[in-house]
């Protein structure tokens, strides 16, 4: 005899979820879904380092844990899976998870090269499966506020845009040696380029110029590593947007965005974690955030709600949510960003303008 699953009255069942990758952004994924995201499940951990994937998974009272990707492929058990592998494998996992039936959620970049990432596209085009890419910062409260302001026409027609990312640091990058080659703008920046995007919907990034040099380490500059970058970004509708970033703020994590058009402006993010503020004899001071997942705490969890949301619709058969403007960034979004990172790459090698899409791969 079968045992009988209970839910709530009203509610389907659960979205079973299955992490590949278990470091620093898997683990805080891996938590969310486990104790911030209704009507979510974590059925499975795969890391090749087990004994990491065994302590996450004892912490969250997960009980499947494995070394190979490929065994949470096979689980008939699993609805969908959240890839947070180092970057050189997301393109082959969203192929094979596709292949496999489970629906995708990708951390960012959803590839290294163009072709690559087709091939991974089309195989989620074909299976019928949900797919999302990682670009939190659509779920930021004042960057969807600032996004609901652009659809209703606030700011009028986009003429400047402005996007920036500055990591927390001390002034000097302690582990810059290990940093892959060109994270800056496939890693760092492409967040600011989908922001841009996504501010300017409707509209397709055209050419890039970057500049890109080591300011913060500037012994490694010879090794190819990059800490400091401004990119030009010229837009099919006449728009101009500077994306910039930098891995050094000595006063915290600063993340922000800004639109400039036709009918006024309008703006997104804060350096401050709150907006208390302190008057003494010092002067003025208030706290600021030092980690990624302490600045997008909500935004990351709302975005697997909104993947989770988006599985159980496509199983159940129901209507996907409306919120009057587009927020999940799929196929298409996760493509634009990385095109425009690759543009960036060979605009520094060649220290020229670049087509968008002119290159495929690093």
């Amino acid at each position: 005899m079968a045992y009988i699953e209970q839910h709530s009255a009203g509610l389907s069942a659960p979205v079973k979820v299955g992490l590949i990758g278990s470091g620093w952004m898997g683990a805080f994924h891996a938590e969310s879904i486990a104790r911030r995201v209704p009507g979510a499940i974590l059925a499975a951990i795969a890391d090749p380092n087990v004994e990491s994937a065994q302590a996450l998974a004892q912490s969250l009272g997960t009980a499947k844990v494995t070394a190979d990707a490929a065994d949470i492929l096979a689980d008939p058990e699993i609805d969908a899976v959240i890839i947070a592998s180092p970057a050189r494998f997301h393109s082959s996992l969203i192929a094979e998870a596709a292949a496999a039936g489970k629906h995708v959620f990708c951390e960012k970049p959803a590839g290294q090269g163009l072709d690559e990432l087709d091939a991974a596209l089309a195989a989620v085009e074909e299976a019928g499966v949900h797919f999302q890419v990682g670009f939190n910062r659509r779920y930021a409260d004042d960057f969807q506020a600032a996004k609901k302001d652009l659809a209703a026409g606030i700011a009028g027609t986009p003429q400047l845009l402005r996007s920036l990312t500055r990591d927390p640091g001390t002034g000097s990058l302690p582990n810059a040696a290990r940093v892959p080659a060109w994270t800056i703008f496939l890693e760092t920046l492409i967040h600011d380029f989908d922001t841009l995007n996504w501010f300017n919907e409707g509209a397709e990034p055209v050419e890039v110029y970057a500049v890109a040099d080591a300011l913060v380490e500037p012994s490694l500059r010879d090794a190819g590593f990059l800490d400091t970058a401004v990119v030009t970004i010229r837009y099919s509708n006449g728009a101009v947007a500077v994306a910039e970033a930098n891995f050094s703020a000595l006063y915290g994590y600063d993340i922000r965005g800004e639109v400039f058009g036709s009918k006024g402006m309008v703006q997104a993010g804060r350096a401050t974690e709150t907006a208390a503020r302190r008057y003494t004899a010092d002067g003025l001071s208030a706290d600021t955030p030092r980690l990624n997942v302490e600045l997008f705490r909500q935004a990351y969890t709302d975005e697997l709600a909104d993947f989770a949301g988006s599985v159980r619709a496509r199983r159940d058969g129901m209507p996907p949510s409306s919120s009057g403007f587009t927020t999940t960034p799929g196929a298409a979004d996760a493509r634009r960003a990385l095109a425009m990172a690759l543009a960036c790459i060979e605009s520094v090698q060649r220290g020229a303008p670049v087509a968008v899409n002119e290159t495929a791969a690093v």
